[in-house]
């Protein structure tokens, strides 16, 4: 399951005031038709407006869409293809602004005006830009990942638009470097095996080396081959760890969050695992390999 978030801001000059509401998005909408992705999305949306007292109320609304976009105009953007796990039918070469509109004319009870469009990391850098006029960069580390920056115009070669304002904000989509073999170099078996497992087999390589929809099934991966080589668990492992995805990259982060020496939080995942039989060194050394697969990702965003 991931999220969709909705947000009321109010801003003036010196200080905002925000609410917001996050609403699951089920499995089998994330790969159902893309009518049922944007009926839910309106839905969350309606829900969202009745509970703020915002219903009878006609709002603009900054649509921020994390994935690749041929963006064509502000409120105009066409998806190139789907990532993090995503598969939903008929959206693809289509404008999103346009299905979102159409979702929110079937509801005929909200009313709502797609004033633009942008990637999830250009509104990241954009919203702190807004408090802090230095700010350059804007990095999303979550179930993706990606970036931004600004720069100027002058460098930008390919732009054909208005180049009468001296910056602009380039989405790098940075997911999708390694798609060519550049990070063949460095990917490992359990890398390898993510991929394959994947709903797109190299794509967004980059991405399943870092991002929270991944790390977790990379630390399973390697979990499995240490239990097969009796290096774990005795040897014994379960039917759960040995389901794909099953270990959840939050369970990495519960395990991570604890003093070294305390396994409170390792003990109730490897329950949940069905592997009660771990003792206190396969604690430690499941911690171990939680904190490879999390540093080797930060290194990999710090160098990207």
């Amino acid at each position: 399951i991931t999220n969709t978030r909705k947000l009321v801001i109010y801003l003036d000059e010196n200080h905002f005031d925000m609410q917001s509401k996050i609403y699951a998005i089920p499995e089998n909408i994330m790969t159902g038709s893309g009518v049922q992705l944007f009926d839910h999305i309106a839905e969350c949306m309606a829900n969202f407006m009745s509970e703020n007292d915002m219903f009878n109320e006609r709002l603009p609304l900054g649509f921020t869409f994390s994935f690749p976009l041929e963006q064509v105009g502000l409120t105009k953007g066409i998806l190139k293809t789907w990532t993090k796990g995503f598969s939903c039918s008929g959206v693809v070469g289509q404008d999103v602004v346009q299905m979102l509109e159409d979702a929110i004319k079937r509801r005929g009870d909200i009313e709502i005006e797609v004033c633009g469009i942008l990637n999830d990391t250009t509104g990241t850098l954009m919203s702190c830009a807004w408090k802090n006029r230095n700010c350059h960069v804007g990095v999303i580390v979550g179930t993706g990942c990606n970036a931004c920056y600004t720069e100027r115009v002058e460098n930008v070669e390919m732009f054909d638009g208005d180049r009468s304002k001296p910056l602009m904000i380039i989405n790098l989509e940075w997911a999708a470097f390694g798609d060519k073999g550049e990070l063949d170099f460095i990917m490992t078996e359990y890398d390898r095996e993510v991929d394959r497992n994947s709903i797109n087999p190299r794509k967004q390589v980059f991405e399943k080396m870092i991002s929270g929809m991944y790390m977790g099934e990379i630390v399973r991966q390697i979990l499995i081959k240490f239990t097969k080589e009796k290096l774990l668990f005795d040897g014994k492992g379960s039917t759960p760890l040995s389901t794909i995805w099953r270990f959840k990259s939050k369970y990495v982060s519960e395990i991570e969050s604890e003093k070294a020496g305390i396994h409170t939080a390792c003990r109730t995942v490897l329950k949940k695992l069905e592997l009660d039989h771990a003792t206190e060194q396969d604690c430690i050394n499941v911690r171990y390999v939680c904190e490879c697969v999390s540093r080797r990702a930060a290194y990999l965003v710090s160098a990207g």
